[in-house]
């Protein structure tokens, strides 16, 4: 039967502690978009990229008109499979191959969801990243208990509303701390 999950951190936010040493991690906000006892998959929301909807859509020969979609960043979604989209959006829709998240949120992988946008439609919010973060069994919970993440129920809001530079510290406070209380070290604003 495999083993039970003691969590289930689907649909959950992970907080990067301030002490994280690993770079691809430091100072980031994850939503867990699949967990299980086959290892868990999440992205990143908090680190734009250089790059913008418009060049990535070029990159995929779709052309993207919709000027303030275009401008918007695509996000480092974590250091697994850099070359491939990942769309975070809502509503979940029906795309050729979504994971559906906790009932509203869709994480979709396939390009019909951009030739979607590209054309005007496809869903009413998104995230765009390149890449994802990825851990193999059991190695999730490892680094959990090893403090190095905080986990807290993941907010839509934050994802889609919430202005990114204010992602971190708006998911400390979900879990009514202060990030600055947390600091390892002296000289952390």
């Amino acid at each position: 039967m495999g083993e039970q999950l003691v969590t289930d951190l689907t649909n959950q936010f992970l907080i990067a502690m301030p002490d994280m040493a690993d770079p691809n991690f430091g100072g980031t906000v994850v939503f867990v978009a699949e967990h299980s006892e086959k290892g868990a998959l999440g992205l990143v929301i908090n680190r734009p990229m250089e790059i913008d909807l418009a060049t990535l859509f070029e990159r995929i020969d779709l052309k993207l008109e919709i000027a303030p979609l275009a401008a918007s960043p695509v996000f480092y979604g974590g250091p697994v499979q850099m070359d491939r989209g990942f769309v975070l959006h809502e509503p979940v829709g029906a795309w050729n191959s979504t994971v559906t998240v906790g009932g509203e949120l869709g994480l979709t992988s396939s390009k019909d969801v951009l030739e979607a946008v590209a054309s005007g439609g496809g869903p009413r919010r998104m995230l765009v990243t390149l890449g994802y973060a990825g851990w193999g069994p059991g190695q999730l919970e490892e680094e959990i208990s090893r403090n190095a993440w905080l986990t807290v129920p993941a907010s839509v809001e934050l994802i889609f509303d919430t202005p990114v530079e204010q992602r971190f510290q708006a998911a400390f406070r979900l879990l009514g701390i202060d990030p600055a209380f947390l600091a390892t070290s002296a000289g952390h604003a």
